[in-house]
């Protein structure tokens, strides 16, 4: 599969939107990774939601161009998703079901080209849903749109359509969503003095309420085992992130969530600790 394509349509926007969203929580997590001898990756996790508890384990082996995903949660849910690349030349085919629920199963088609991707995508139900994404361009300049044709109720029930623009020291994207009713545009650059950090602007506008969201976020790396991420929109909601690598092998996530227009509230937290032993 080529690497110097343009990417599927859920890249466009990817940098901004994992800067101002990637690690932020308020939930406490404790993740355990591992790696058997025959290479497969265990990982474990338990999440305290409020006052309640959920975890769950997803083991992931590989064998040459096949992936094999298995998820169990506490909700008594079993995930499994295989992976296969190169059934055809520059392919890669995802087919998953999330028992007990049958009707939950999707297939997935993906092909890579130095100019072009494609994804198609059908739910294995009585009533299947078709989801089709495609983008043209370069890996400086990429054209995209996707949408989504329920056979239930025989029409389009999401199209959406992006713009990107990226550069080694920035990128910028432009998204009309929810059929035309929304509009978000992002930019982010990084910067020296950061340390190879990052600022970025979003804005997000709803036509059909005329509500306007303007975010901004940066990324400081204080050393290379500490990172600190900051956001905040025009609605006064703050964030703020702490990411350390305690050993090489915990890392460990602190973060917290703040409404600067009602400082009565209690600010939120969320804590996470990575072990891979």
């Amino acid at each position: 599969m080529s690497a110097k394509g343009p990417g599927l349509f859920s890249d466009i926007g990817k940098q901004a939107k994992d800067l101002l969203n990637k690690d932020y929580g308020t939930d406490q997590k404790f993740t355990v990774t591992s790696y058997s001898a025959s290479g497969i990756a265990l990982n474990s996790t338990v999440v305290k939601k409020g006052g309640l508890f959920s975890g769950d384990i997803v083991s992931q082996h590989k064998h040459k161009n096949t992936t094999v995903d298995v998820k169990i949660s506490t909700e008594s849910e079993v995930s499994t998703t295989f992976t296969v690349a190169d059934i055809l030349p520059s392919t890669r085919t995802i087919a998953s079901i999330k028992l007990p629920d049958y009707q939950s199963g999707k297939l997935e088609v993906q092909y890579f080209h130095i100019h072009t991707s494609l994804s198609t995508a059908i739910t294995l139900s009585q009533s299947p849903a078709f989801d089709f994404s495609a983008t043209i361009g370069t890996p400086s300049i990429v054209f995209g749109a996707e949408a989504s044709f329920s056979t239930n109720f025989r029409k389009f029930v999401k199209y959406n359509a992006g713009v990107s623009l990226t550069k080694p020291s920035s990128s910028a994207s432009v998204f009309l969503a929810n059929k035309g009713d929304s509009l978000r545009a992002s930019y982010l650059h990084y910067l020296k003095q950061l340390n190879g950090g990052a600022v970025v602007g979003e804005v997000n506008r709803r036509f059909s309420t005329n509500e306007n969201t303007l975010t901004v976020g940066f990324s400081y790396i204080v050393d290379s085992n500490t990172t600190v991420k900051a956001k905040l929109n025009n609605h006064g909601n703050l964030g703020a992130l702490l990411l350390h690598q305690v050993t090489p092998k915990a890392f460990l996530t602190v973060s917290s969530a703040f409404d600067t227009k009602a400082l009565e509230k209690e600010p939120k937290f969320g804590l996470s600790l990575n072990l891979k032993p």
